[in-house]
C-alpha cells in the first residue's frame, strides 16, 4: 500500500504486424514461448514484464513493480522492445507503434488469446462481438497512481475526472482506420467509448462519475455494472472491478487508479514523457494548486464529457471556453487544448522542475510539431492511398526502434 504520487505502474500495449505488408500478426503466445520456452500469460524479465491481451496479435509491457520514478523507464522499455524485435525477427514480425492500426479489418482478422483467461475472453466476445476496432484494434498506455485510503481515493479521483478530458489533446495518435483518414485526432477512443453500448453501465459517459469513497463507488458504479451483466454473465465470468470500462478506474484490490485513455505512442520515450506531464497535472490539482478540493468535488459528468468530445475529435486544437472549466485550471481566458497543455507543463517547472525537466525535450517536440495525429496527418495529406499509409506508418515503426520522435 502506497501513499498518493510514491510510486506508479506503466503499461505499454503494442501490435505485432508483418515485416512486409504490415498486416497484423497473430503470434503473440508464440512470442511468449520463444522468449522462456513455453505459453505463458507473463513473464517477467527482470524490471518489466510481457503480458498477453485479448487478441493475439497485442502484446503488453510493464513495471514489473511500482516504481518511485520515471526517469529511467523509457530506456527500460525501449531495450525490452529490442529485445521482442530481436524475437519477431524469426516470425517475419514487427512491432507497430501507435494505438490503432490504419488498415486492419477486425472483422476477419481478430483472433482472441485461446490459452489461459480464454474464457474471460470468449464472455466479453459472446456478449459484446469483439470483431470490431472497439475490441481489436486498441492500443493504449495505462498509468496506475496508488492511494492509501479513503481520504487519499477522494483526492486523487477528483483530480483525476479534470485532468481526463484534456488527454487526448496531449496524446492523439489515432486518425486513420480502415485504410481512411476518420476525422477524428483520436478515433480509438471514439470507437472504445461505444463498444459496451449493448450493456452501457460498463463503460459509462467514460469521464467517472463523481463518487469519491470506495463504499460509493461499490454502489454507484461497480455494482450496478454487475446487475447489468448479470443476464447474459450468470455464471459471474467478468463481475470483477476491471470490467469496468471508464477512462479511470478504481483497483480496490490493489490500492490504485488506472488511467486507461493515452493512446500508446511511436516510442516510449514519448509515453513516458506524457505520463510525466499527466502525473505532474494531476498531482498540482490533487495538491489544490489551481482550485480547493470541494470543487473539484462538485463537477458534474456532463460539462467534463463535453471536453472530451472536442479534445477526442480535434486534439490539441480543441477549443476550451468553459469559464467555470479554465477557472478550475488557474485561466481566465479562452484557448486551444494544447495551449491549456502548454500552461500546465509551465505550471510544472515552477510546481516540481526535477519532476518535469528530464521530459521536456520530448514534450516541446509534441508541442511545436502537435500531437502523433497531426503529424500523421501532416504526412499523409488529404486523401492517402494504401501505399502512402503503409510508408508512413512503416517510417513510424522505426521511430519505436530507434527511440525518436516521429516527424513530418
Amino acid at each position: 500500500m502506497y501513499h498518493l504520487f510514491e510510486k506508479f505502474g506503466i503499461e505499454l500495449e503494442y501490435m505485432i504486424v508483418d515485416k512486409s505488408t504490415l498486416k497484423v500478426l497473430p503470434v503473440t503466445d508464440k512470442l511468449i514461448e520463444k522468449a522462456c520456452g513455453s505459453v505463458k500469460n507473463e513473464i517477467a524479465l527482470d524490471e518489466i514484464s510481457w503480458s498477453n491481451e485479448l487478441v493475439l496479435h497485442v502484446i503488453e509491457l510493464k513495471t514489473t513493480e511500482p516504481v518511485c520514478s520515471l526517469h529511467s523507464i523509457a530506456e527500460l522499455f525501449h531495450r525490452n522492445i529490442l529485445h521482442i524485435q530481436s524475437l519477431l525477427d524469426s516470425f517475419n514480425g514487427r512491432l507497430l507503434p501507435g494505438p490503432m492500426h490504419p488498415f486492419m479489418d477486425p472483422s476477419t482478422e481478430m483472433h482472441l488469446w485461446p490459452h489461459d483467461y480464454n474464457p474471460i475472453y470468449q464472455a466479453f466476445n459472446r456478449i459484446f462481438g469483439c470483431k470490431g476496432h472497439g475490441w481489436a484494434n486498441l492500443q493504449s498506455m495505462h498509468i496506475n497512481l496508488p492511494f492509501a485510503n479513503d481520504e487519499e481515493f477522494c483526492r486523487l479521483h477528483a483530480a483525476i475526472r479534470l485532468i481526463l478530458p484534456l488527454i487526448p489533446a496531449l496524446c492523439a495518435g489515432s486518425p486513420v482506420a480502415d485504410g481512411k483518414i476518420t476525422g477524428y485526432k483520436d478515433f480509438r477512443m471514439e470507437v472504445y467509448r461505444t463498444n459496451s453500448l449493448k450493456i452501457p453501465s460498463i463503460t459509462g459517459d467514460v469521464i467517472p462519475e463523481p463518487v469519491f469513497s470506495a463504499s460509493e463507488y461499490q454502489q454507484h458504479i461497480l455494482q450496478r455494472i454487475y446487475r447489468d451483466l448479470q443476464p447474459y454473465d450468470s455464471e459471474k465470468t467478468l463481475q470483477e472491478e476491471w470490467v469496468n470500462a471508464r477512462g479511470a478506474i478504481a483497483r480496490f484490490e490493489r490500492n490504485s487508479i488506472e488511467i486507461r485513455i493515452i493512446d500508446i505512442q511511436e516510442t516510449p520515450f514519448a509515453d513516458i514523457a506524457i505520463a510525466a506531464a499527466v502525473i505532474g497535472a494531476v498531482r498540482m490539482m490533487a495538491e489544490e494548486r489551481f482550485c480547493s478540493l470541494h470543487e473539484q468535488k462538485s463537477w458534474q459528468t456532463a460539462p467534463l464529457k463535453e471536453i472530451f468530445l472536442r479534445t477526442i475529435k480535434d486534439g490539441e486544437n480543441a477549443i476550451i471556453d468553459d469559464s467555470d472549466f479554465l477557472s478550475a485550471m488557474g485561466l481566465n481566458r479562452v484557448c486551444s487544448a494544447g495551449q491549456l497543455w502548454g500552461y500546465l507543463v509551465e505550471k510544472l517547472q515552477e510546481y516540481d522542475k526535477q519532476w518535469i525537466t528530464p521530459f521536456l525535450p520530448a514534450l516541446d517536440l509534441i508541442r511545436i510539431y502537435g500531437t502523433l495525429s497531426s503529424r500523421i496527418l501532416r504526412v499523409l495529406g488529404e486523401k492517402p492511398g494504401l501505399e502512402q499509409i503503409i510508408k508512413t506508418y512503416r517510417a513510424m515503426s522505426k521511430s519505436l526502434l530507434t527511440g525518436s520522435i516521429f516527424r513530418s
